[in-house]
């Protein structure tokens, strides 16, 4: 079908080959069945959607999450956002050039009668969280209505090929993310009493305790429930740096979006900006679906992410710098290069240091914001409300599953039903599943040099335990009472030991365990390491680097098994011949040629101040720094001025970033004043609430 679509994938199933014609600027293109308009032009090599109608500058894909609007389009005539509109059969999908003009409609419609709702229990957000409470309400036949604005329940699951981190026996821990989202949905429409509405937006929350619902994207419904529970997720956080709005730059939620669910590789060469865990995974998915990863920059002195995942990318050859910064983007109509500068002790870049690397897209992982507008408005207005998952706090998805657990029990409690005693432990339980990395200790090379054994290559307390779950014989136990200890393996000696049954190798989340077998050669072992990449990319004979915990190349070595079995659920196990002078320290093979990670000749420098702050209005940083000197503290008065914050995003994008802008300017947080959050939290098209839509084919307002 198209060049940018990723047809295997060494996790993901086949995509599905039903395809659907639809038309982009007049030409006839086809588009997978159930694919966003913004996923299925992606596929055809298009990054431009639209053109800024203040100065005509290039717009494309940015949150893929519905939160913007900078993927508008126009669909048959009707401005929707790309990322959240699927694809119909026959749609003319043109981009937008300016200001859209509104279409041409006859007789105003007659007064519409609103649609109101009452239930016990209303639930925003159908992830990790959300699906863990609707079903602790399900088991317990409580009237549930669960509301997400995507076309499939999941979240954020639905984007995570790799294992799950946590506890094994509670939280699926050793799990994909994709799996365990089905697993979720699977149990969660066994229950009659929960129903489920998809492409479901909520849009307000309202001093009368309604909450204002799209419905399906047709219709507009007043909920009015006894319980609110809000598991909205988290949005990215944003940056502002010179050539911060071309098209390639987006967030990581979009780019696991295009890559994991939608199957389109969405980019040649990446540049991850941000060392936390999302950056750091979206790095191993980008290299799973045959995307160069050229480097990722940290403004920390260390990555914030798990160490086993930073590990992971260093040995599968991507060069990470930290203590640096993005200093541009650059490219014309889009991204073309990244600049980026080391900082000092006081966060500057220090001058001689920038480097360019070529690129198309630049990935921003900077961290998440509560989607929590829902909450603090409930809470204003006197209502019943609670929170679980990222809407209350940021953290692991493996916590929010549990959260949403405990959620579910206490909103059973509060409409009067007996759910027992919710124990302590789950209280603590979730508490050590949101904790962040622990200490590091230095890699201890076990001693032994006969039998076979695993080598733990996990050195950073975090919360995660299947590998002392999966033993059979007991031999890998948690260094302290809690699932927060660094594995340990305890050797029981001859008959008692370890059986090499590879087990640990295949489950461990961070690939951070191999195993050594002495048995066949003394001096030449065979060592075992598991591989998450198309099996036709490696084969018996092949002659492999291998690299240490930390991405140092040990050498060369000869491939002599590669084993993929239904029990190892899609983790292949490579086996190698390795002199026992490093057998012991190999952990895994190097995936991705040094080469990719070599800067330019000569950095790129962007002249023009395009460094913009406000992306939905096109406000820079020099325009809100002069109001600011000028006295500005109110960001109303900004608003009023040069119009930040007016935008379609609702100033959840720009917000952040003023409040930064007065931190540099030397303004206290104390003398800032925040704009009133107000309905509606996201746009929507005003004849939806007219009916008007009634007479729309496909029924879009």
């Amino acid at each position: 079908m198209s060049e940018y679509r990723i047809e295997r994938h060494p996790i993901l199933p086949p995509p599905t080959s039903e395809t659907i014609p639809f038309t982009w600027k007049g030409r006839p293109l086809a588009a997978r069945k159930g694919e966003t308009i913004a996923s299925a032009l992606f596929a055809h090599g298009e990054r431009i959607f639209s053109y800024h109608h203040k100065d005509h500058a290039p717009q494309g894909l940015f949150c893929a999450n519905g939160q913007c609007a900078q993927c508008l389009v126009l669909a048959d005539g009707l401005p929707v956002k790309a990322c959240m509109e699927l694809v119909s059969p026959g749609s003319r999908i043109e981009p937008v050039d300016g200001l859209p003009e509104l279409p041409k409609v006859g007789a105003a419609p007659g007064i519409r009668q609103i649609e109101e709702i009452e239930v016990p229990v209303l639930i925003i957000g159908g992830g990790p969280a959300g699906l863990s409470a609707a079903i602790e309400l399900g088991r317990r036949g409580i009237e549930t209505l669960l509301v997400d604005d995507k076309h499939r329940l999941g979240g954020k699951l639905v984007l995570q090929t790799h294992r799950f981190f946590g506890a094994a026996a509670l939280v699926w821990a050793g799990t994909r993310g994709i799996d365990i989202a089905t697993k979720l949905e699977t149990e969660l429409r066994t229950f009659p009493s929960v129903r489920i509405w998809l492409q479901s937006a909520a849009l307000a929350v309202f001093s009368d305790g309604r909450v204002g619902i799209l419905a399906e994207g047709t219709r507009y419904v007043l909920i009015k429930p006894q319980v609110l529970l809000v598991t909205a997720g988290a949005r990215e956080k944003s940056l502002a740096f010179k050539g911060n709005t071309l098209p390639g730059v987006y967030g990581a939620g979009a780019f696991q979006t295009l890559v994991n669910r939608d199957l389109v590789r969405s980019a040649d060469r990446l540049f991850i900006v941000g060392g936390g865990n999302v950056g750091l995974i979206a790095g191993y998915h980008a290299l799973q679906a045959g995307i160069s990863v050229v480097g990722l920059a940290e403004a920390l002195p260390e990555c914030s992410g798990y160490k086993v995942h930073k590990d992971k990318l260093r040995r599968f050859g991507v060069p990470i710098y930290t203590s640096h910064t993005i200093l541009s983007a650059n490219g014309k109509d889009s991204v073309e290069s990244v600049t980026i500068a080391r900082l000092d002790k006081d966060w500057k870049a220090v001058p001689g240091t920038e480097r360019s690397f070529a690129c198309d897209t630049v990935l921003i992982a900077i961290g998440l914001d509560p989607v929590d507008e829902f909450i603090h408005k409930a809470r204003d207005f006197g209502m019943t409300v609670f929170a679980a998952g990222d809407a209350e706090e940021i953290a692991e998805a493996s916590a929010a599953i549990f959260s949403g657990k405990i959620r579910g029990l206490e909103v059973a409690r509060a409409l009067g039903r007996d759910v027992g005693e919710i124990r302590k432990e789950w209280y603590e339980t979730a508490e050590i599943l949101k904790s962040k990395p622990g200490a590091t200790t230095p890699e201890q090379v076990p001693e032994g040099e006969a039998g076979v054994f695993p080598v733990l290559h996990c050195v950073q307390e975090i919360p995660c335990d299947p590998c002392a779950t999966v033993c059979k014989n007991d031999l890998i136990h948690l260094c302290v009472s809690d699932i927060r200890g660094l594995p340990v393996f305890v050797d029981r000696g001859p008959g008692k030991g370890c059986t090499g049954c590879e087990k640990c190798v295949t489950i461990c989340p961070g690939l951070a365990i191999s195993l050594v077998d002495f048995r066949k050669d003394r001096e030449f072992p065979t060592v075992t390491l598991p591989y998450e990449f198309l099996k036709e990319s490696i084969e018996p004979g092949d002659r492999v680097a291998v690299l240490d915990t930390g991405g140092e190349r040990l050498g060369e070595v000869e491939v002599i098994g590669v084993r993929a079995i239904k029990a190892n659920d899609r983790t292949l196990l490579v086996k190698v011949r390795a002199p026992k002078a490093i057998a012991k320290k190999i952990a895994g093979l190097e995936v991705q040629e040094a080469a990719v990670g070599k800067p330019l000749a000569r950095f790129v420098e962007r002249t023009a101040d395009d460094t913009i702050v406000c992306r939905c209005e096109r406000v820079t940083a020099g325009d809100l720094r002069a109001r600011i000197r000028e006295g500005a503290r109110d960001i109303n008065a900004l608003k009023a001025v040069t119009r930040a914050c007016m935008g379609s995003c609702g100033a959840k994008t720009c917000t952040p970033l003023i409040h930064r802008i007065f931190r540099e300017e030397g303004v206290p947080e104390g003398e800032i004043v925040d704009q009133p959050k107000r309905p509606l939290f996201m746009e929507v098209a005003l004849g939806l609430f007219a009916g008007s839509h009634d007479d729309v084919p496909g029924g879009r307002p």
